[in-house]
């Protein structure tokens, strides 16, 4: 029997941030009130993420520059981490770097191998504004790197170097979605 609802029931899908816009490149704004709106804003992130079949999803990813994330990812082992973060800090990214290839959902169709730690841990608070701190390994680290990117201004495509990023601006630069 399941308790609660599930996330992103109730929410609104909403349209997604492409690679351009300035509100992806630019350091998003802590959330300071924790009212309705921000459940809301929660609500239509998990909403948007799973229509657009994501892993994770930063709120500038709808257009909003708020300090928000939220996730429903894997790590290597199989095992499903499912929640959000707001507020996060990435306070620990660490042991070895692997080079995987990584997508976007700001990107859409893209993916590119990017260097990432295999071990971070992100420190925030939930919608109400209790502490939270989530760990991630393998595949799960990675997204939760890539969240706090986006919230810092970053894509991924930033932390790619050489041929491979050469490739995937070009790849951006010729998609559908971009013109």
């Amino acid at each position: 029997m399941r308790h609660g609802s599930i996330p992103g029931a109730s929410g609104r899908v909403r349209p997604l941030t492409l690679l351009g816009d300035p509100v992806l490149h630019t350091a998003c704004e802590e959330v300071t009130d924790f009212g309705p709106e921000l459940a809301r804003l929660v609500e239509d992130m998990f909403a948007t993420m799973y229509a657009a079949q994501g892993v994770g999803l930063a709120a500038n990813q709808i257009g909003v520059a708020r300090r928000v994330f939220v996730y429903d990812c894997p790590d290597d082992d199989d095992v499903r981490h499912l929640g959000h973060v707001v507020n996060p800090r990435l306070v620990e990214a660490d042991g070895d770097t692997v080079r995987g290839p990584e997508g976007c959902l700001s990107l859409p169709g893209l993916e590119a191998g990017t260097p990432r730690f295999d071990h971070a841990v992100v420190e925030g608070v939930d919608m109400r504004g209790e502490p939270v701190r989530v760990h991630g390994t393998g595949w799960f680290a990675r997204c939760l790197q890539h969240e706090c990117d986006h919230l810092d201004g970053g894509v991924y495509t930033d932390r790619v170097t050489g041929w491979r990023r050469r490739r995937v601006l070009r790849a951006a630069a010729r998609a559908s979605w971009n013109h």
